[in-house]
């Protein structure tokens, strides 16, 4: 997987609609087991409360979706928080909607509406990121091409992890799995083939991004 969304950490957030309470609580998971327990967790703290209903995601491409409606009328409540986390292209993500009821029936429209709502509130209270996947370069120069191979990655914002400094200088690079090939290329040219390269530890490098779908619309 070259690259994927989620959210930045786990988290709460809170809004009132007609005097009725709608807590999201959002889970980073890597199983369904992680789910259910988070989904039983919250049922246990807010056992007054009118319902807890959920809706998660896993896998790559969203293999497993589910939803819960928890006695709300069918529809209204576990689908429309899925299809937040569905629009924002999260994965491995679960949400908890809790709702103290206030009073007021809201109808259908307005439950599929307040139920996004809270969702769409939570995500961008916690912040998404984008994990991309990253190779490492290590590679290794002399001193007197710090200062071009400095400039060379300052101009297209290539990030050093790490510099060792002995008889020769080594650096470490992270670059995206995708343009590797193509950068380690332009540093042969650039540094006229007076370097070594040689390919270290892959892993994700997660980013903020904006929520795609800040509302339902």
């Amino acid at each position: 997987m070259e690259s994927y969304r989620t959210i930045s950490h786990d988290g709460l957030s809170e809004i009132e609609i007609k005097k009725s309470r709608f807590i999201c609580f959002l889970k980073r998971i890597e199983d369904e087991e992680e789910a259910k327990q988070l989904i039983q967790q919250i049922k246990k703290e807010h056992w007054k409360a009118n319902h807890n209903c959920s809706a998660y995601v896993l896998g790559s491409h969203n293999e497993v979706q589910r939803s819960s409606d928890d006695g709300e009328p069918s529809g209204t409540a576990g689908v429309p928080m899925l299809e937040v986390l569905k629009k924002n292209q999260l994965i491995n993500v679960a949400a908890v909607v809790t709702r103290y009821f206030g009073g007021t029936k809201l109808g259908a429209g307005g439950l599929i509406r307040a139920y996004s709502s809270a969702v769409s509130t939570g995500l961008n209270h916690v912040g998404l990121v984008e994990g991309i996947f990253h190779q490492s370069l290590i590679l290794t120069i002399d001193y007197s091409l710090l200062g071009k191979l400095q400039n060379y990655l300052d101009l297209h914002q290539i990030e050093t992890k790490e510099i060792n400094y002995t008889d020769k200088i080594e650096l470490t690079l992270l670059v995206p799995d995708s343009e590797k090939d193509r950068i380690e290329a332009a540093l042969i040219d650039l540094l006229q083939g007076q370097v070594t390269i040689e390919q270290g530890p892959a892993s994700y490098v997660e980013k903020p991004i904006p929520s795609l779908s800040a509302s339902d619309g």
